[in-house]
């Protein structure tokens, strides 16, 4: 029952829950810890009232002062990399991350993240990617998965954190979505006294779903993304974001996002739009069961490799690019291996 107590409060919001249920606390701080959302859960308790006894409630402010810690650090990388690409005349899309949690949550620091995010033009990686290098970042390898036509971005790790300098909005299911069109409509905005730039909220939308169900929806933070950009704009162009997701190759991405968005954290995603974005009813089927309540909460999927691509294979939007790129992952595993056969 925690851990369905921690979804009241994301369902429920900006309200609090009628009543508080009855509540397995320690469920409830894993289930917070786990998805992110610390630091809000305990905004959210203290909202609504309820008092956790005190181990349950010291153990959540420990996880929500070290969430908001790493957020502190990451959001310093962020506004160094924003003064790194403006010294070299890059103005960058800020993507994810402390920039959506200061415009979206309470408190800046109430959701967790990880690492810097930045997407710029093909053409201005290079510059970029020095300046980058000049905070005393390096450049790190690319990861297992994504290299040559599965690339979209290039890491910068260093004693600060780690930077993602992306060139392609979103890789995945063997396809790619270009940038191009997200960054001629990205809007001008102000980070601290710094230039940046955003997604269109129909645009930004459409990215949070795509990259949420890429990585099969496996922490709620990111579908109460979704819910709080939508509260925030409540004059939010629908049918711009049905148009944005049918031109990429990730529509029934779009739609398991969103759908699981309104279904469990009462997100007000119009019925019509989930229509027009729907996959076969096969995929919808099995959607239902992969993104149950119960799996999500547990993030089942992260712990069950197997079953994670199962999923993925299941639920690609298309057949042929996920088998080629199946194949291609396949070979680059048997690669690596060769040279330690060989000794």
């Amino acid at each position: 029952m925690g851990a369905r107590a921690f979804l009241a409060l994301l369902r429920s919001w900006p309200e609090a829950p009628a009543s508080p249920p009855p509540v397995e606390e320690e469920p409830l701080v894993r289930a917070a810890a786990r998805h992110g959302l610390a630091g809000f859960t305990v905004h959210a308790l203290e909202r609504a009232g309820w008092r956790l006894a005190e181990p349950a409630r010291e153990a959540l402010r420990r996880e929500s002062l070290s969430s908001a810690a790493r957020a502190i650090r990451v959001h310093a990388l962020l506004l160094r990399s924003v003064d790194a690409l403006a010294a070299v005349g890059v103005v960058p899309v800020v993507l994810k991350g402390s920039a959506l949690a200061r415009r979206l949550y309470p408190e800046p620091f109430h959701r967790a993240t990880s690492d810097v995010d930045l997407l710029v033009a093909r053409e201005q990686v290079e510059a970029a990617a020095r300046a980058l290098e000049g905070l005393g970042l390096a450049r790190a390898p690319e990861r297992p998965g994504h290299g040559g036509a599965h690339s979209h971005h290039r890491e910068f790790q260093g004693r600060a954190g780690l930077v993602e300098l992306h060139f392609r909005a979103l890789v995945g299911y063997g396809q790619a979505l270009e940038a191009d069109a997200l960054l001629a409509h990205a809007q001008e905005a102000e980070l601290e006294g710094r230039r940046v730039r955003y997604f269109r909220p129909e645009d930004e939308l459409v990215y949070l779903a795509l990259h949420a169900s890429n990585h099969l929806l496996q922490r709620l933070a990111w579908l109460f993304d979704l819910k709080l950009l939508i509260l925030a704009h409540p004059g939010l162009g629908w049918r711009r974001v049905v148009q944005v997701a049918r031109e990429t190759a990730f529509s029934h991405l779009a739609w398991y996002a969103l759908e699981a968005a309104s279904r469990l954290m009462g997100a007000s995603v119009p019925r019509e739009v989930l229509a027009e974005l729907a996959p076969p009813r096969w995929q919808r089927a099995l959607a239902a069961r992969f993104f149950s309540e119960e799996r999500l909460l547990e993030a089942r999927l992260v712990e069950h490799k197997a079953e994670w691509v199962a999923a993925k294979l299941l639920l690609a939007p298309r057949a042929l690019p996920m088998a080629r790129y199946g194949l291609w992952r396949l070979g680059e595993a048997v690669r690596a291996r060769l040279p330690l056969r060989r000794r």
